[in-house]
């Protein structure tokens, strides 16, 4: 099994791609961390694993809240006795809201969800990687974080920051054993559609402009797949990059 006695953190893990992610790690014999703001979809997730004789606990966690942070990896450490992997894939839209119709309080809530939780997390998790000289950090990007106008001002400008966050850390760290690197999707059948609530029209139509040149939809497990590679001893070479999941669109 590729990570076999790894101990790894997956937050957003009670539904789609994190979710896939938590599952196929556990099949690979990881002990999977299972973090999710709904504790029941985080449970589930648990139950499913356990279930199939893997090994994994629940956490109910806000990304977005540093408590919550230090509480997912301190349990993790407290329960597993390290850390080894670190996948950040909670996240959130913004309703395709364009700059100009963008309020504080929307903005806000997107960086903390989709950037400052993440930076939270390795932040929190650095000095037990540096420490053991090792370390493994996932960071879902999107397609997003590469083009323009897939989604609204605050969503399109906190995936660029998580490439950005991802190349950083991936040169800074490389002498110490820590590997950071992002997965970029393109368009996947998840429930992150719930997060988007009154989309703005306009911002709608110039994202979705060129979604007819998408080849097809992708499933969870097929993100979850790349995300294993990742975290595998397999992708050692692989730092501070970004691999693009996407099905060709972006090649357009």
């Amino acid at each position: 099994m590729k990570l076999e006695n790894k101990v790894a953190i997956v937050t957003g893990a009670g539904s789609g791609i994190g979710k896939a992610i938590a599952i196929l790690y556990a099949q690979e014999g990881a002990k999977v961390v299972v973090a999710d703001i709904n504790q029941d979809s985080a449970q589930a997730v648990v139950a499913e694993i356990t279930g199939k004789q893997g090994t994994a606990i629940a956490v109910a966690t806000n990304v977005a809240l540093q408590a919550d942070v230090d509480k997912v990896i301190d349990t993790a450490v407290k329960t597993y006795g390290s850390l080894d992997i670190l996948v950040n894939n909670a996240g959130i839209m913004d309703n395709f809201v364009p700059v100009a119709e963008l309020t504080d309080e929307l903005w806000d809530k997107v960086i903390a969800v989709n950037v400052t939780g993440p930076m939270r997390t390795i932040r929190k998790a650095m000095p037990l990687f540096l420490a053991q000289k090792k370390g493994v950090i996932i960071n879902t990007a999107s397609i997003g974080g590469l083009y323009g106008s897939r989604a609204g001002a605050a969503y399109t400008a906190s995936k660029h920051a998580i490439v950005g966050l991802t190349r950083n850390i991936g040169f800074q760290y490389a002498l110490s054993g820590i590997r950071c690197n992002a997965i970029a999707p393109g368009g996947v059948n998840t429930n992150i559609g719930k997060t988007i609530d009154n989309p703005n029209k306009f911002g709608m139509e110039r994202a979705t402009a060129g979604a007819s040149s998408n080849p097809r939809m992708g499933e969870p497990m097929e993100i979850a797949a790349v995300a294993l590679f990742l975290a595998s001893d397999e992708a050692s070479f692989v730092n501070g990059t970004v691999i693009t999941a996407d099905s060709g669109w972006t090649a357009y």
